[in-house]
C-alpha cells in the first residue's frame, strides 16, 4: 500500500523558482553563527576594525602625519642645503609613504661624496638625513685639477684647490708594459692599498705617492727622503722591514722594501 503523499503529511512543497534552504533552516543557520562569538568578542571586533579604520586614516587621509621638514646631520664638506635639495623628500605627502629607499637612491646619484646615508622617519613630521661623507686618501693630479680618492679607490670630487694634509698619486704609466694588464683603474686602486698599508708615521709623513707600474711604486716622504715600495703585493711585510730600517737608520733618505725580505738604505 502507498505511503502518505506530501499534501497528507501537511507539508507543502516549495513554489517554483525558490532557491536556497527552507526558511527553517536558515534561521537555524544564523543562530548558529551567533552563537560562536560573545556578546563581548563581538564588541571587539567592531572596536578593531574601527580602530583600524581610524589608523589607516590618521597615516594616509589626516593632515597631522606628514613630511613637514628634514634634517641633515654628519655633513662635512656639503652643506644641508646640498643634501636636502638633492634628496627631493616629497614635502606634504603622508610621512609613512616616503619612500626612504628612493632617497637613499638619489642623494648617492646625485653627490658622490657621499659613501652611506640611512634615511628614517622623525615622527609625527620629519624626515632625517644621516650622512656619511667620502673621505679622500690621495689626491690624483689632472692637470691643475685633483681629483679625490677614497679609501675605497672611488674618485668622487674634482677642484683645483686641493685639500690639506692628503698625499698627490702621480700616475706615470705611458709608456708602462704592463698597462694593458693592469688599466688605470687598478693602478689607483693599488697605490690607495700601498697608503692603507703604509706605517702611521709614514703615511703622515707623505707627500706623494709615484705609479709608473703595478710593480713600480714610490713614495716621495718629507726631508727629501723616498721610499721604493714595488708592488701593492705583500704590504705587511714591506711596512715592518720599512720601519726596522727608519729606525736602524734614521738619517738615510732613501729606502727600499720591494723584496721585504731584503729591504736596502742609501743616502745615510
Amino acid at each position: 500500500m502507498a505511503g502518505p503523499t506530501t499534501a497528507d503529511r501537511g507539508v507543502s512543497k516549495p513554489s517554483a523558482g525558490a532557491s536556497g534552504p527552507p526558511p527553517g533552516r536558515r534561521f537555524a543557520g544564523l543562530a548558529r553563527l551567533r552563537g560562536r562569538f560573545s556578546p563581548r568578542t563581538l564588541l571587539l571586533l567592531v572596536v578593531a576594525l574601527a580602530l583600524g579604520g581610524g589608523i589607516v586614516w590618521a597615516l594616509y587621509g589626516s593632515s597631522w602625519l606628514r613630511a613637514e621638514r628634514v634634517e641633515v646631520s654628519g655633513v662635512g664638506v656639503l652643506t644641508p642645503e646640498q643634501v636636502s635639495g638633492a634628496a627631493r623628500v616629497p614635502l606634504g605627502s603622508p610621512l609613512v609613504s616616503v619612500d626612504t629607499d628612493a632617497v637613499e637612491d638619489r642623494l648617492k646619484k646625485r653627490l658622490p661624496r657621499i659613501d652611506s646615508v640611512e634615511v628614517s622617519r622623525s615622527w609625527p613630521d620629519g624626515v632625517v638625513l644621516d650622512v656619511t661623507e667620502r673621505k679622500p686618501v690621495l689626491l690624483l693630479e689632472e692637470g691643475a685639477k685633483f681629483v679625490e680618492v677614497d679609501a675605497k679607490g672611488v674618485r668622487f670630487a674634482t677642484s683645483t684647490t686641493p685639500p690639506k694634509g692628503v698625499p698627490r698619486l702621480a700616475l706615470d704609466v705611458a709608456d708602462a708594459p704592463s698597462l694593458g694588464r693592469f688599466g688605470p683603474d687598478r693602478l689607483v686602486a693599488g697605490a690607495v692599498r700601498v697608503k692603507g698599508d703604509l706605517p702611521k708615521a709614514v703615511a703622515a709623513d707623505t707627500l706623494k705617492v709615484a705609479v709608473r707600474s703595478y710593480d713600480y711604486i714610490t713614495l716621495e716622504l718629507t726631508g727629501g727622503r723616498t721610499v721604493v715600495w714595488g708592488s701593492p703585493e705583500g704590504g705587511e711585510l714591506k711596512a715592518r722591514a720599512l720601519t726596522a730600517l727608519m729606525k736602524a737608520a734614521p738619517k738615510s733618505r732613501d729606502f727600499d722594501v720591494s723584496a721585504p725580505t731584503a729591504p736596502a738604505v742609501a743616502g745615510s
